[in-house]
């Protein structure tokens, strides 16, 4: 929504509002992975129940956020007190009794067997660590500053020392490294089997996935000319995706091709939101590294370039739709000789009394030119500001997003079709990674 209609043409910005629904996100992406134990192992119980816990408790806490308006956002809606109020009440009653009701009976719920660290329970306990960690990094950058804002408020501290701000750099330097640590553990865990793992057979498997990944790093660290920080992104994005599609080869064995339609799939959706999470990896780590973006004032006639494009102002008319006014641009992009026409507009819709922006994308297979339509210059009448970007690989960070959300239901339509009594066939549940535990490590069934 921020990038296909706020006209700034970022797709992340740390928002207090977008870290209200990421902190969930991670402490439910922990608690997936944790369920897998308690239902495959019988192990983590409680952690399981723990963090079905707080994950609830944080969704309560980001509809308060938003609800309240205790903070400022242009994502923020509705900023009514009572109705904050109430949330928060809402969240004590719910979170209190949650949390005394699992001290009461967390002692009795099963511990499950041992097993060894390096295994897949002990690569699952390191993704709930690093996402946990990583929750609470968040929660503590997105509440500290309100926290201290109302400190200074009831004169608890200085109200000349109550302005704390919080920004992208916090984020970028707790929670980037130890995510990218995390996500290069992630296709040896997807590999390992249970109870105990032998890494010298996965090791080998994978070893031409950390040659592609070793490759694709240098290119972009070769070609790229942003830094170091651009190949290592990269280089970690294609080895979670090469990685991945070599478990899955390696699961195939050798029933041929014909066996990749008999894999499990629930080993399909783990792959597949695995592979979106490097393709993810891969256009963020390049978008936010190579971006170019620049304001131009230009009156009609004018033209401005950037990355290659040419952009021709040819001024604005006004578009009357079925519930707004809007002032339209025309704009000519030329681009490798080739021209088209496109039209970001400025909207006012009377019954809500609110303008928007209605930015034009221009899609190419590297990525996004993106053109927003500001606001005119007093000081010069027919000048008109115009921001323009270039977005590398911007639909990767969508389209990995989207491939997490498929590998997700795919998951969940695997778990609904094997507890449906119609469609099971035997008392034993399967295995859900198409693995034998039986198997020496490393084999496959």
């Amino acid at each position: 929504w921020a990038y296909y209609e706020l006209g700034w043409g970022g797709w992340w910005f740390w928002d207090p509002v977008e870290n209200a629904s990421f902190m969930p996100w991670l402490v439910g992406a922990a608690l997936i992975h944790s369920l897998i134990v308690t239902e495959k192992r019988g192990g983590m119980a409680s952690w399981t129940v723990f963090l079905a816990i707080l994950a609830f408790c944080l969704s309560l806490l980001g509809t308060f956020l938003v609800r309240s308006g205790v903070m400022t956002s242009v994502h923020a809606f509705a900023t009514d007190p009572t109705r904050g109020l109430v949330l928060l009440a809402g969240l004590g009653v719910a979170g209190s009794a949650a949390l005394a009701l699992f001290a009461w009976r967390a002692p009795k719920l099963p511990v499950g067997p041992e097993f060894d660290p390096v295994s897949r329970e002990g690569a699952l306990v390191l993704n709930n660590l690093f996402l946990s960690v990583g929750a609470a990094l968040v929660l503590l950058g997105t509440v500290t500053p309100m926290v201290v804002q109302w400190l200074g408020e009831i004169k608890v501290i200085p109200p000349e020392s109550a302005s704390l701000s919080i920004g992208e750099p916090y984020f970028q330097l707790t929670l980037a490294p130890m995510i990218a640590v995390l996500l290069l553990f992630l296709p040896l865990a997807q590999a390992a089997p249970w109870r105990k793992a032998d890494i010298s057979p996965l090791v080998k498997w994978l070893t031409p996935a950390i040659a592609v990944a070793l490759i694709a790093g240098l290119v972009a660290l070769a070609l790229g000319g942003w830094g170091i920080w651009l190949g290592f992104g990269v280089l970690v994005g294609v080895w979670v995706v090469a990685g991945v599609g070599f478990d899955l080869w390696r699961r195939v064995g050798e029933g041929g091709f014909g066996r990749v339609f008999r894999l499990p799939l629930t080993v399909w959706g783990m792959a597949i939101a695995h592979i979106g999470v490097g393709v993810f990896v891969i256009g963020a780590t390049v978008e936010t590294a190579t971006r170019t973006e620049r304001t131009f004032p230009l009156a009609s006639g004018q033209s401005a370039e950037l990355a290659g494009w040419t952009f021709e102002f040819q001024g604005v008319h006004s578009v009357e739709g079925p519930n707004y006014y809007a002032t339209q641009a025309d704009i000519k992009v030329t681009h490798d000789g080739v021209s088209e026409m496109i039209h970001p507009e400025k909207r006012f819709y009377p019954v809500a009394d609110t303008s928007t922006t209605e930015v034009a994308i221009q899609k190419t297979l590297g990525g996004d030119v993106y053109v927003a339509l500001g606001d005119t210059i007093r000081e010069e009448p027919g000048v008109w500001r115009l921001r323009i970007a270039h977005h590398p690989l911007i639909d990767w960070v969508f389209g990995g997003a989207a491939l997490i959300a498929v590998g997700g239901f795919m998951s969940l339509a695997a778990r609904l079709r094997r507890r449906s009594p119609v469609l099971a066939t035997s008392t034993e549940a399967p295995t859900s990674d198409g693995v034998d535990e039986k198997a020496p490590a490393g084999a496959v069934a």
